[in-house]
């Protein structure tokens, strides 16, 4: 018997490039896409992309780009995950856990102990049932003109190695936010 396709077990995959065009596949082209405009942010694209197709629709992405950063008086470097987006007919089946994790499964090979992100508070819980942590400090980023400001959205770390541990004291970007 013939596999039903819309029933398989979606699979994600790596994509050579995240357009805008594809990013509009995922979330359609309203204005406001993350709902983040409101933080006037400048942000980085991505280097590296997972997606998850569905009869033959991107239905979801995870981004990742390795950042130079510094806690407390470390500089080290993060795997920073961004664009984690699930198309709105979409949402509730998994995609997101399915993509971010693998994503993290790439960023586990990029050298970095930590990966961190940016979310809005609504998205905590899930990001939380997904094994991320939020940080109880703010964080500095760089915007244009060399402005530093402090990042309004809740920031979230989670280990990428077993014996990893986030150190303490403040944390600096030293980019734009992914």
């Amino acid at each position: 018997m013939p596999e039903n396709r819309s029933s398989a077990t979606p699979t994600v995959v790596r994509l050579p490039q995240y357009t805008k065009a594809d990013q509009e596949e995922v979330l359609g082209d309203g204005d406001d896409p993350f709902g983040v405009a409101s933080a006037g942010l400048t942000w980085l694209p991505k280097e590296e992309h997972f997606g998850v197709r569905h009869e033959d629709r991107l239905v979801a992405h995870a981004g990742l780009l390795r950042l130079p950063v510094a806690i407390g008086d470390a500089e080290t470097e993060v795997v920073g995950v961004g664009g984690v987006a699930v198309a709105p007919g979409m949402q509730g089946r998994g995609l997101a856990r399915l993509v971010v994790t693998a994503a993290l499964e790439h960023a586990r090979t990029m050298g970095p102990q930590h990966a961190l992100l940016f979310c809005r508070p609504p998205l905590v819980a899930l990001y939380q049932r997904l094994g991320w942590h939020p940080l109880d400090k703010d964080v500095l980023v760089e915007q244009p003109e060399g402005r530093l400001v402090t990042m309004p959205l809740r920031t979230m770390v989670t280990p990428l190695r077993d014996d990893a541990r986030w150190p303490p004291g403040p944390v600096r970007l030293f980019s734009l936010p992914m």
